[in-house]
């Protein structure tokens, strides 16, 4: 396992994302909505002339909507490939890279449906445990869940 994390607040909590997951980190401004997608993409934005599908990461894990202003002021993206297809996830914040201490280890706690559909497993950091997401869980959303059952 690459020891980097990218500290990241999804619903206001601090969760760690492998940082070898990560492409880059970006300012989303546009976002155009798409007609009959799935309830947890958010929409379509443009980075460096590619498109990029953009995932509510609070909605893929049944935690609500992503709140954006009226003036569609700009949100935090982290940019992620899977499969050949380029993804901005949105985050409340992008805080910081850290290195994790050792190797996840199993939830020992109740952490609600979608961070535990979405969890790697806790690992420790300076700053203390992290939950480690697994970015392929809050691309896919809940009906990945529903689709694996």
């Amino acid at each position: 396992m690459n020891n980097l994390l990218l500290i990241v607040m999804i619903a206001g909590s601090r969760v760690a994302l492998p940082a070898s997951a990560v492409e880059s980190v970006v300012e989303l401004d546009t976002l155009i909505q798409v007609p009959r997608a799935a309830p947890h993409v958010a929409g379509l934005s443009a980075l460096r002339s590619r498109v990029l599908t953009v995932i509510d990461c609070k909605r893929s894990l049944d935690l609500g909507t992503t709140a954006r202003s009226a003036d569609g002021s700009i949100q935090e993206g982290v940019v992620v490939e899977l499969d050949g297809h380029h993804y901005a996830l949105l985050v409340d914040v992008v805080e910081d890279v850290v290195e994790a201490l050792g190797s996840p280890t199993p939830l020992r706690a109740a952490m609600g449906q979608g961070w535990e559909r979405a969890s790697l497993g806790m690992v420790e950091t300076e700053g203390g445990p992290m939950l480690l997401v697994d970015v392929a869980a809050l691309i896919g959303g809940h009906e990945q869940r529903a689709n694996a059952a």
